[in-house]
């Protein structure tokens, strides 16, 4: 059977798979016990158990489950609430001063996190209903939020960079890194975009900033400052390490852990029973990315036995096409693909094929999967399905889905926006990785 037939018939099986509603892990499964024996034969299911024994083995990995501890060590004990309180003291008395603070907060808490639909379920449930009491426009918010959340990916520690790295073979922590430069730069595009609305039309925000800020003494502005300083230690322990060269992501993780332990206990709501239960939270969600994973790094094997690998590197380059508009071209499929499809599972699907195809056109790894991350990030608050958005009207059930999907528009467009910047100024993603490491 031709390569090409081969590599179709899988997506198509996989694509099937994922629209019917079956289980990410379940469809890679089906779908590559069905092309080993087809394939390969009986004799190639061994091949399967070792790639589920090499996945397991991949050190790298072990930064996964950790972070994810990391996370529901502080969301459980309720330290989230004393950040929120403390940054809305902090930010002065400005026109939208509450579009800043989303911005803010989804900055912060995406780094404690890294996962965009936390951040959206709580922020959508925590301060959305104030801006709308306050008279912000409910749609500016509402985009604010969902694309603030979707910056949760992009900013270190991200799952999501993880993944892409092992699975892509880049290193984790330049990955990591190259996040911080661009995560800001699409903060502060965001931020300009609302000054711009607001100075358009007045009405979008409230005119009275002191009543709407309330009297926040100096003191109490210092004593806000004085709270969110433990939450240093954990962004130290994180990012701190792997930029001084200290630790790989592997080892931060799990001095994040200990710094979200020491943090907890300092604002007093550590416990045996909190430890408990973010272990127990951490181990099911870990378990079903890493194995995940193991199918992914199956899907790999196959493609290479069958020769599509080496056909497709050497069908890009009998193109002749731009590399340019190659690029765009390969950010667009993933980008169309996530907004029908689960954004994990296209990572899994698109990576084995596009990783011989990016070292073929030499592109800068870290660039490209950066790129890569960024616009699969984008995919889930595309309509129609959308996994951030359906986070965000969750807890928001005053609006309708049709309402989210057009209040997130807008800052889909930011986002594109942003990645074309960084195509043309790649210095943005590869200028601090290249200094730190």
């Amino acid at each position: 059977m031709e390569w090409h037939v081969t590599l179709l018939a899988g997506i198509g099986i996989l694509l099937a798979l994922f629209l019917s509603g079956a289980p990410i892990f379940l469809a890679f499964l089906f779908a590559i016990l069905t092309g080993v024996y087809f394939i390969i034969g009986p004799a190639g299911f061994p091949m399967f158990a070792n790639s589920i024994l090499d996945t397991a083995s991949i050190t790298s990995l072990a930064s996964i489950p950790l972070f994810i501890l990391m996370g529901e060590v502080l969301f459980r004990s309720g330290t989230m609430d004393v950040l929120f309180d403390s940054i809305d003291k902090l930010v002065g008395r400005v026109r939208g001063r509450q579009y800043v603070l989303v911005v803010v907060l989804s900055a912060v808490f995406g780094a404690l996190s890294g996962v965009a639909m936390a951040v959206a379920a709580m922020l959508g449930r925590a301060i959305m209903p104030g801006m709308q009491a306050r008279g912000y426009d409910r749609d500016i918010a509402a985009g604010l939020i969902v694309g603030g959340a979707s910056l949760a990916p992009i900013i270190p520690p991200s799952l999501l960079a993880i993944i892409v790295g092992s699975i892509a073979d880049v290193s984790i922590a330049k990955l990591l890194i190259a996040g911080v430069l661009p995560g800001l730069m699409l903060g502060g595009i965001f931020l300009v975009y609302v000054f711009i609305r607001i100075a358009a039309n007045p009405e979008l925000a409230p005119t009275n900033v002191a009543s709407e800020r309330g009297e926040v003494t100096a003191g109490e502005q210092l004593w806000a400052l004085v709270r969110v300083l433990p939450f240093a230690i954990v962004v130290f322990s994180v990012m701190g390490f792997i930029m001084l060269g200290i630790a790989t992501p592997s080892e931060s993780a799990a001095t994040g852990v200990v710094g979200a332990m020491i943090t907890a206990a300092i604002y007093r709501n550590f416990s045996l029973k909190l430890v408990w239960e973010s272990v127990m939270a951490s181990v099911t969600v870990s378990a079903m990315i890493l194995t995940i994973m193991a199918m992914s790094k199956m899907f790999t094997q196959l493609l290479a036995f069958t020769g599509a690998t080496s056909e497709l590197v050497q069908l890009v380059a009998n193109l002749g096409m731009d590399p340019t508009m190659m690029l765009i071209l390969m950010l667009a499929v993933p980008f169309v693909m996530c907004m029908f499809i689960d954004t994990i599972a296209v990572i899994l699907l698109t990576i084995p094929i596009y990783q011989p195809v990016v070292s073929g056109l030499d592109f800068d790894p870290v660039w490209f999967w950066l790129l890569f991350l960024i616009n699969i990030t984008l995919g889930a608050i595309t309509p129609p399905f959308g996994y951030t958005l359906f986070a965000f009207k969750a807890v928001v059930p005053e609006m309708t889905i049709s309402d989210v999907y057009k209040a997130t528009w807008p800052f889909v467009l930011l986002f594109l926006a942003g990645i074309g910047v960084i195509i043309v100024f790649p210095q943005i993603a590869t200028w601090l990785p290249g200094v730190v490491g």
